[in-house]
């Protein structure tokens, strides 16, 4: 606490300028109008009772993210079962069986189905179950609270009301919206994170009003009361209006004292805040939509296809019933043996009609195999075991966090292997919010000789590729560390290539990563420009809002920044040797080394603080000589037009410099300074207090018009090249993902230039890549002719750039659009929207700044419903829950700010690079894996249902079923099951390996060639024929023919027995030839399966008659000791499997998949006798892509083949 004391001093509103700091005039002048509807709440400070009784009772601090609830589970979880087309008919199948006309007792249609919905419910109650224990671990957290007479006490975040005067120390939480009241600094000034909210890591500051200033102690409350009239909750997280009536008096409020909920307090001690909005109605759940049943493309078309079956069953029913009404009408009065008992029987020839319409139904079940019930279920349990292998990838273990992958819900596994579209967060995704200094430029000269990751990846391959794609080049050119063999004006693959191998020395300081001798342990005093090398550290010591944290015990000194740029600034001056050791109300002390150690004292007179809309920050400083300096940084185009004539010596030198960094991705700042004169400076200053202490709208401006006149006249110094610090393999994932033909977009609340420097750093953007920035400008007008002026505007730049695009003939041109939040605003009006979606799409890249949350969720569904294919959405912070929900699927981020986006996803990873391996090779696998066990499926039951059928059709449509009713029951839950559950969980195409090395394979899920209808029909097709091959055999083997070696004849339980044994032998088989990957379980599950079904006869018929009936020792009596049982069961089978076998040696031989290829490659070991083969297979294969690694080493080899060209041409003329 003492060193949060020695801060607290500090009067922080002297360091700003703009948008934080009101003038020092009273705050009473001006409330704010908040008549009618939108702002209703009245908000009792430290009167939290008030807020108990209608109407001022507001919604509890508690969340939830769960589907379910106690009340709702059940209506919603049937709903959810029922919206599966055959468990509907499975429902009025078990009704039905309740009656006499059933041919099925009521148990063996109702356990199936009540097993079915079981299950299936179990397993969304479990998954919610989990949602649940995320939200306690938030709804428990606990804050300090006022409890009336001036006592704090801690409450669960969930217990905490409207009106209670909260206190949150450093690093905590904020667990409401609270209204500021005081902090830890005298002026009321605190730090906060939004970057849960906005993605944003630089930290924003909130300013509390003057008059509560007072507020600073717990025994300051004990008489406090206010009332805060305000706007009701909305999703605004840049706006709020309000009063605050305190003390008689009425302050307008403003979003500068309002901290909301899920951000977090940062370099202050302790604030004090009053709860306006808690738990859904607070501005961060009010952008959060309603956790969404998802359900995947697959099984929606599965419904489309249970659509078909039932269509066919009708069919078959209402031809099995006109053939029934036939018999019933005009055969049954000759057959006086099958006389119906009872009158009222569905079998009366006098009622035919009647008895067509019972036996209708009755068709109905008996044909109800056709419709796999067991599918449901089977694909539940398989895609339960894919989640945990999924779960238990250790290749997606991030040891340094200790986190697991996770499967948050099953039911999209194979979606994962049909996306084609990714919109991803940045911050915390994409980056890990760390800035390194890597290189400088000063004076002219370029300094550091380290490489980003960047570089150093793409350096190695392009390598590679030039060694692939052509020997003869590779030969002659050389990859060197600097420039090739043609000199320094020639081609350059990279500006520095430290290491072919990609890896870089880790460096032990947090920040800096600068490599060059010259500048270190005071060398660069030897440099021919050390006065401007001098100048440069002091810009970097000086020219900053940042405040030193001392270390008690070690002495060490941190930093606390708005940014982490200035954090890299200060450690990069520290570690030259000019370390920023201090900050009073007034100046700044710098420990100087060099060219003597000292510490020295600059005075602050003004800052101009950084905006997005200046682009540059300024600090103007009186050293210890009595020199008055304005040092500024900012973006080189805002410096280089603030140049003086004779400021302008190294201009050339740095923009080539700069350009350089740009191209490696590196985010670059000019630096310069300006010397002022005493005369000069005080009569600034008084205009700029002037503007400073002004009232009105005008303020901010009048500040920048006055910011102008000093910020002119420049000299600059040099430039600085940081490295926004990407997750580890995010380029590698990126490019991997390129290849594998799947489109990213990056949506981020970070400015525009932040947004497009991370672009270039993972090779969405590359030098050459033409971007389209469409922005909304401010037109003249005002009102409503002001928007539809700059609606207009937006569709006339959209419009241009698509015919643009339309109009380019280069095969290989590219394009990037960047979009920022207040242009999004219109582009995604009903009538823009799908215009922009057109253009977005004919873009290689695409990247939204400035957006809020809620806009996320918009674009998110605007790419899933106007493009109709499928989207995953990638995030890490509560900003990101929208578009992770609105998704087809959403992925979290398991980051180290919150869990609110891991608790809203579908899936769970703590890294953005295992999403390559989730979707290239667990979503390739789930994807065929899901696709092929359908079409078996519904192979298997038709080659199994319609053998009902065929016997119906020699049996006057009588309604009797062939198989013993166990055998139904044995053919779905045990001897047919698990071998195709084995499919669905083991089955591999081709290796993980494999699939990483082919991402182009993945492509099979987005084009859905595993699962189109030709596909599903032919297995339909197949399954028809093997179910007339089965009925075939075996009545040309019994008909007519004796069956035991006494003569007798087959009756109808051996017949079905004998049938029921070829169906087994036949479908399992099929599985087996559809399997590319055995293991010995799928061994075990398949031909166990066979062994398992005799194994049942043979038990079955030992058990009384009573019981079994004709089936009493069929096995061991009837069927075994006959050939043609035996027979007629390798004849089915061999017959049955032949027909697919001949289709699959034709495809493979004539017409071969991509994976068929890869097979044999593999299955004769060329990868490994040649290996050049392979990579040239590698090559050949990869998708076409205008992004990533590939697609920017591809442009530097034409560029490079290009230049080679003309190099020869010029020595051949």
């Amino acid at each position: 606490m003492t060193r949060g004391r020695i801060r607290a001093r500090i009067r922080q509103s002297n360091l700003y300028t703009f948008g934080c700091v009101r003038p020092n005039t009273t705050e009473t002048q001006n409330p704010q109008s908040l008549q009618g509807p939108g702002y209703s709440r009245i908000v009792h400070c430290n009167e939290p009772h008030v807020h108990k009784k209608k109407p001022l009772k507001y919604c509890s601090n508690y969340i939830s993210t769960t589907r379910y609830n106690v009340v709702t589970f059940l209506p919603k979880a049937f709903f959810e079962q029922f919206r599966r087309v055959a468990n509907i008919y499975f429902l009025v199948a078990a009704i039905c069986s309740l009656f006499s006309f059933s041919p099925f007792t009521p148990l063996s249609m109702i356990a199936p189905l009540a097993f079915v919905l079981g299950v299936s419910m179990a397993k969304e109650a479990v998954e919610d179950w989990h949602r649940f224990i995320q939200d306690m671990k938030v709804n428990n957290r606990k804050a300090s609270v006022h409890k009336g007479d001036g006592v704090f006490g801690y409450k669960q975040w969930r217990n905490i009301g409207v009106g209670d005067v909260v206190k949150v120390e450093k690093d905590q939480f904020f667990p409401a919206d609270l209204l500021l009241l005081s902090s830890s600094y005298e002026d009321g000034l605190c730090y906060v994170e939004t970057m849960n909210l906005d993605g944003e890591t630089n930290l924003k500051v909130k300013r509390s009003l003057e008059a509560t200033l007072p507020l600073d102690s717990d025994e300051s409350f004990k008489d406090f009361t206010g009332m805060i009239r305000c706007e009701d909750p909305n999703p605004s997280l840049y706006t709020f209006v309000g009063n605050f009536d305190y003390d008689r008096q009425i302050y307008p409020l403003d979003p500068n004292q309002i901290l909301l909920r899920d951000s977090k307090l940062r370099n202050t001690a302790y604030v004090y805040g009053v709860a306006i909005f808690t738990g859904h109605d607070s501005k961060v759940m009010q952008n959060a939509t309603e956790s969404p049943s998802k359900r995947s493309t697959i099984e929606r078309k599965m419904d489309r296809i249970i659509y078909v079956l039932l269509a066919a069953l009708l069919g078959i029913s209402l031809i099995s019933s006109i053939g029934f009404f036939v018999q019933t009408k005009y055969q049954m009065p000759d057959w006086w043996y099958l006389q119906p008992e009872n009158p009222m029987s569905c079998y009366d020839p006098k009622k035919a009609v009647a008895s067509g319409l019972c036996h209708f139904v009755t068709a109905l079940m008996l044909y109800g195999y056709l419709i796999p019930i067991s599918l449901y279920v089977s694909i539940e349990m398989v895609k339960f075991l894919q989640a945990i292998f999924i779960n238990g990838d250790l290749d997606m273990y991030d040891e340094q966090s200790g986190v697991h992958a996770h499967a948050r819900t099953s039911n999209l596994n194979e979606e994962l292997g049909q996306v084609d579209t990714i919109l991803s967060d940045k911050t915390g995704t994409l980056t890990c919010n760390q800035m390194d200094f890597l290189k400088c430029s000063i004076a002219g000269t370029a300094y550091g000789a380290g490489s980003s990751e960047v570089e150093l990846a793409a350096a190695k391959q392009m390598a590679i590729d030039l060694e692939e794609q052509d020997p003869e080049i590779s030969s002659t050119f050389t990859v060197r560390d600097n420039r090739n063999q043609f000199g320094a004006s020639e081609i350059e693959l990279e500006t520095v290539v430290t290491s072919m191998s990609g890896k870089r020395k880790k460096c032990a300081i947090k920040g800096f990563s600068f490599d060059d001798s010259r500048l270190m342990e005071g060398n660069w005093m030897k440099e021919p420009k050390p006065d401007m090398i001098l100048l440069f550290f002091r810009i970097l010591a000086l020219c900053h809002t940042a405040i030193p944290e001392v270390n008690e015990e070690t002495g060490e000194i941190t930093y606390e920044a708005e940014s982490p740029d200035e954090i890299a600034f200060l450690v990069s001056a520290k570690e030259f040797g000019f370390e920023f050791c201090k900050r009073t109300q007034t100046s700044v002390f710098v420990r100087e080394k060099y060219p003597s150690p000292v510490e020295r004292e600059y005075k602050i007179l003004n800052l101009l603080d950084f905006t997005s809309k200046r682009k540059r920050m300024s600090v103007i400083v009186r050293d210890e000589e009595g020199q008055i300096l304005l040092l500024c940084k900012g973006a080189d185009s805002i410096i280089f037009d603030r140049l003086a004539k004779n400021g302008r010596v190294y201009e050339e030198a740095t923009s080539k410099h700069l350009n350089e960094y740009g191209e490696n991705g590196l985010r670059t700042l000019a630096l310069a300074y300006r010397k002022l004169g005493e005369s000069e400076y005080s009569a600034w200053n008084d205009e700029f207090v002037k503007a400073r202490t002004s009232i009105g709208a005008d303020r901010d401006a009048m500040l920048e018009r006055v910011s102008e006149l000093m910020e002119k006249d420049l000299v600059l110094v040099g430039a600085t090249a940081v490295e926004d610090k990407l997750q580890k393999g995010v380029p590698q994932c990126i490019d991997k993902l390129a290849q594998a033909g799947l489109k990213l977009w990056v949506l981020t609340g970070d400015k525009m230039e932040t947004a497009i420097n991370i672009g270039f750093a993972c090779s969405l953007l590359r030098p050459g890549m033409k971007q389209i920035c469409v922005t909304a400008t401010s037109p003249d007008t005002l009102g409503q002719d002001s928007k539809k002026a700059i609606k207009e505007n937006i569709i006339m730049q959209i419009t241009n750039a698509s015919q643009m695009i339309k109009l380019e003939k280069d095969p290989h041109a590219a394009f990037a659009l960047i979009i920022d939040g207040k242009t999004l605003t219109y582009a995604l009006e009903d009538d823009v929207k799908h215009q922009f979606l057109g253009l977005a799409i004919d873009c290689s890249s695409v990247i939204c700044c400035r957006v809020s949350p809620k806009q996320k969720a918009l674009v998110t569904r605007l790419v899933k419903e106007g493009t109709g294919k499928t989207t995953l959405a990638i995030g890490d912070g509560a900003n990101d829950v929208g578009m992770i929900q609105e998704a087809d699927i959403g992925i979290g981020i398991s980051g180290v700010e919150g869990m609110q986006a891991v608790m809203a996803s579908d899936f769970s990873i703590a890294q953005f690079r295992f999403l390559e391996k989730l979707l290239v090779v667990h979503g390739h696998w789930c994807y065929k894996r899901i696709a092929q066990m359908i079409c078996y499926f519904i192979y298997k039951n038709i080659a199994f249902g319609l053998t009902f059928l065929y016997f119906e059709a020699v049996t006057a449509f009588s309604g009797q079923s062939i198989y013993d009713d166990w055998y139904m029951i044995l053919f779905n839950v045990f001897v047919t099951s698990l071998p195709v559950i084995s499919l669905g969980v083991f089955e591999q195409d081709v290796s993980a390996e494999v699939c990483l090395q082919f991402p182009a394979l993945y492509q099979q899920g987005p084009k859905n060639l595993f699962f189109n209808w030709y596909k599903i029909f032919g297995w339909m097709t197949n399954g028809l024929v093997a179910s007339i091959i089965v009925f075939t055999i075996n009545v040309l083997f019994f008909y007519e023919q004796a069956f035991r070696s006494g003569g007798q004849m087959a009756d109808m339980t051996a017949v079905g027995t004998v049938m029921f044994t070829c169906i087994v032998w036949v479908v399992n088989c099929q599985i087996a030839l559809t399997m590319s990957h055995f293991t010995w379980i799928q061994h075990l599950f398949i031909w166990g399966s066979i062994a398992f079904w005799y194994l049942f006869l043979f038990i079955y018929g030992l058990f009384s008659p009573i019981y079994t009936g004709n089936v009493y020792r069929i096995l061991v009596e009837v069927l075994a000791p006959a050939a043609s049982f035996w027979a007629a069961t390798l004849l089915a089978t061999v017959t049955c499997n032949l027909l697919y076998f001949c289709h699959i040696s034709i495809q493979r031989c004539f017409y071969p998949m991509d994976h068929h290829i890869i097979q044999e490659i593999k299955y004769y070991k060329k990868d490994v006798r040649d290996h050049l083969m392979w990579t040239r297979e590698r090559s050949k294969a990869r998708q076409e892509t205008k992004i990533g690694f590939t697609a920017r080493v591809e442009a530097k080899i034409r560029l490079l083949k290009g230049r080679l060209h003309k190099k020869h041409l010029a020595v051949g003329s």
